[in-house]
């Protein structure tokens, strides 16, 4: 994993888990030794989670953590699986034309091979990242509704309302693994919606996937929300 990206997934789940508490002072030169890296990834994540909502800025003393509460996160993650299911219904209610359903089809196959060795190694968490976001991108740009797009901004703003935020136990790899072939194999079942104009299915299984961003980190569980992930046709 490189180490920005490192720095950015422990730090989400300390503030997710409560390990850091709301108000607490992230210093930087502490947080680098205690990850085992520079500095620079730690500014750099730092400023990452405060476009999540995650950390507050507190001028030149640095940032403090923001510890989201149940109410914050629901809130947020309701909304966002509410966007997300209407572009799903929206895209799947269109004709799609031959380049956006190629380019689907091969942002799918990124997760077909990330996930066909049967395990997570090195650089798979950012390589999963990528891919998550590009279906995400596709996904909402297929609705053709602008609005979607709009509103979507200024959620991801909110904490763990982002496509990207995924709160992860990279302690726990098998785990882990588990967690995000669930999450594509969930992507898999609303593209074939899509394609076949079930709009049905399109809307309900996105909106339950945007549950899935902090399965793994403990934090429903801590904060008592109910994760409702989808259950049908996975494999």
């Amino acid at each position: 994993m490189k180490p920005g990206q490192k720095v950015i997934v422990a730090l989400r789940k300390m503030i997710a888990s409560g390990e850091l508490k709301d108000g607490e002072r992230i210093a930087e030169i502490p947080t680098a030794e205690a990850l085992g890296v520079s500095r620079m990834p730690v500014r750099t994540a730092l400023r990452a989670l405060e476009q999540e909502g995650l950390v507050a800025k507190l001028g030149a003393r640095g940032y403090a953590a923001r510890g989201p509460t149940a109410a914050q996160i629901d809130g947020a993650i309701e909304v966002r699986g509410a966007l997300e299911g209407l572009a799903a219904r929206q895209a799947a209610s269109r004709v799609l034309d031959r380049a956006l359903k190629s380019a689907f089809r091969r942002c799918i196959e990124v997760g077909d091979t990330l996930f066909a060795k049967g395990h997570l190694v090195d650089g798979d968490l950012e390589r999963f990242h990528d891919y998550n976001v590009r279906f995400h991108d596709l996904l909402v740009g297929a609705s053709g509704n602008q609005a979607i797009q709009n509103a979507l901004s200024r959620n991801n703003h909110l904490p763990f309302a982002s496509a990207a935020a995924l709160a992860l136990d990279w302690d726990d790899q098998a785990a882990e693994f588990v967690h995000l072939q669930t999450a594509h194999n969930q992507h898999r079942i609303v593209l074939d919606a899509i394609l076949t104009g079930d709009q049905e299915t399109a809307e309900r299984v996105m909106r339950s996937h945007a549950r899935i961003a902090t399965a793994g980190s403990g934090v429903f569980e801590r904060l008592g929300i109910e994760r409702n992930l989808p259950t049908v046709g996975l494999s």
